[in-house]
């Protein structure tokens, strides 16, 4: 396909006259030709087609189209359709009324070519542009961010499944490669086992009789391997993404024993969150938290939050369900640096927060990171009479610490924790600690002396007076607007199918994820040009009537 970009026309004039006639009060899509325009121009997309080739439908069109599609939660036969159908959707792409259209797998082709060419955040910041020039989004203002968990376009699969549509899979792909070739290193019976989706209430019902089923299907898998890894079979069949798929969960699900095939006891299998979980989307991971267990992804959410201006979501994020939010911090920060919309301040829960965080916004970005940091959940800490990291005074100069009894440390060690953090061990004399008053709400140890772990001193004093700062009625107040976040990404999941994923990946996630919030834009700022006022907190009856005890 190839592309030439051509000048925009206005609203051809027999289909304005019909929208309006047909439409007095307007619709979202009319008004958003009318109060922002074309948002975008063939130009942008012009590194996605070739300079040769048939003339492909313009691709401001598709963008357009591609951004009304999300935001009335349709999908490509509809969005198609309403192409072709409706007078509102003719109008705000510049359409003649005898207009036929295109077929709908030129959306699908089209969201191809952004991810292809790695421009799958394209049509989000073309709109941020666009609205930055207009001043209804600026930077240095407040922007707040959180985070929510979003489920695979696949079913969860339990045990049995897994294997046995992880082995239809790797058939599949092998049948559709080279059917010859399977034809002469398959079984009978594997057409019975392996021709239609594997389901679970086809499977037997005892524990015995299902590992027993288990182990079958393992002995398979183990065969096909063997073939596809022998010397004579083309190299290019084990590099097929269904047969590495298998071998992957294979490793983690058997093992051999005396030359037999036996199914690992729960005990041994990895980890939940570095497990495959499905043979279709091997990118989705099983995440936790608190009490919310799901097998997809994440999507991190930033938007303004002024009080004269709308809330316009600026960044998005997708992630691994097991990513946590405080790696994403910087990223964040660093996408909205490169839009030229960093904020003054950032609003943040406290996943989010760390003491290197604190430090760096600040350095690197003059940003203030605003969010509670998680207390010391030391043993000293939660006793009333023991003596936390906050009840020692540190000498930084001198790497020394005075203790609560004014006792000198002795030993200064820079070193790095587990996740390569950097951190400074500070020991106080054993001997110095033996003769302590103090010594038994000081430390566990009967011989031993106290070790301070702390990190190093920006990031010490940054946490320490988050920590005090977090609990006055000041902060509280001021923190309180993050919880508008919490509405941002309610109406994602409810008007816009944020929760669940519409393709298979991580990369068409993502892309799923920003059009998505490009279309909560749109939303916006529709109701903010008919002057519509945000909705607050809904509450019960029973909370109307009944008052909150304080």
């Amino acid at each position: 396909m190839a592309m030439h970009p051509t000048s925009i026309e206005p609203v051809p004039e027999e289909t304005a006259r019909v929208a309006r006639a047909a439409f007095r009060k307007g619709s979202p899509v009319m008004r958003i030709r009318d109060e922002i325009g074309v948002l975008f121009d063939d130009q942008i997309f012009a590194g996605l087609y070739d300079a040769r080739g048939q003339q492909a439908i313009a691709p401001w069109r598709l963008a357009l189209v591609t951004l009304l599609q999300f935001l009335e939660n349709l999908s490509d036969r509809q969005a198609a359709d309403a192409v072709r159908g409706r007078i509102d959707w003719k109008y705000s792409l510049g359409l003649e009324l005898g207009d036929a259209g295109f077929d709908f797998s030129v959306l699908s082709e089209f969201r191809s070519r952004l991810i292809a060419q790695s421009q799958d955040q394209r049509l989000l910041e073309v709109m941020l542009e666009r609205l930055h020039e207009r001043g209804l989004v600026k930077a240095r203002g407040q922007q707040r961010t959180d985070a929510t968990h979003v489920l695979a376009a696949i079913r969860t699969l339990n045990r049995l499944e897994l294997l046995g549509e992880t082995m239809r899979a790797a058939l599949t792909a092998l049948a559709g490669s080279m059917p010859a070739w399977l034809a002469a290193h398959s079984r009978p019976d594997w057409v019975e086992r392996y021709g239609a989706r594997v389901d679970g209430y086809r499977h037997p019902k005892g524990a015995a009789a299902r590992e027993a089923l288990a182990e079958v299907i393992g002995v398979d898998g183990h065969e096909l391997l063997a073939a596809v890894f022998a010397p004579t079979t083309p190299v290019w069949l084990r590099e097929l993404p269904a047969v590495e798929r298998l071998r992957v969960i294979w490793i983690q699900q058997f093992y051999h024993d005396q030359g037999r095939v036996r199914l690992r006891p729960p005990a041994e299998l990895p980890p939940a969150s570095r497990r495959l979980h499905s043979p279709y989307d091997p990118e989705a991971s099983y995440g936790t938290k608190r009490d919310t267990g799901w097998l997809g992804y994440k999507v991190h959410l930033t938007e303004t939050c002024e009080a004269a201006a709308p809330n316009l979501i600026t960044d998005v994020q997708t992630t691994p369900a097991t990513t946590p939010d405080v790696a994403m911090t910087a990223v964040v920060q660093d996408a909205l640096a490169g839009r030229g919309l960093l904020p003054d301040t950032h609003l943040v829960d406290a996943g989010y927060v760390e003491a290197s965080g604190l430090v760096a916004s600040a350095a690197e970005h003059g940003i203030e990171l605003v969010g509670p940091a998680l207390l010391d959940t030391s043993r000293h800490a939660r006793s009333a009479d023991g003596f936390d990291v906050g009840a020692f005074t540190i000498r930084w100069t001198e790497q020394s610490a005075w203790c609560p009894h004014g006792q000198t440390s002795e030993g200064w060690t820079q070193t790095r924790d587990d996740r390569g953090q950097a951190i400074v061990r500070i020991s106080f004399a054993q001997a110095t600690c033996a003769a302590c008053p103090s010594r038994s709400v000081c430390t566990r140890s009967k011989t031993g002396s106290r070790t301070l772990t702390v990190h190093p001193r920006l990031e010490h004093e940054a946490l320490q007076a988050r920590r005090a700062e977090q609990k006055t009625e000041a902060w509280k107040k001021r923190y309180a607007c993050r919880a508008g976040i919490e509405g941002t990404l309610s109406q994602g999941v409810r008007r816009f199918g944020l929760r669940r994923c519409r393709y298979i990946g991580l990369a068409k996630t993502h892309l799923q994820h920003v059009l998505t919030a490009a279309a909560m834009n749109l939303a916006r700022l529709d109701a903010w040009f008919q002057g519509k006022p945000r909705a607050q907190t809904r509450k019960s009856k029973l909370a109307t009537i009944i008052p909150v005890a304080t």
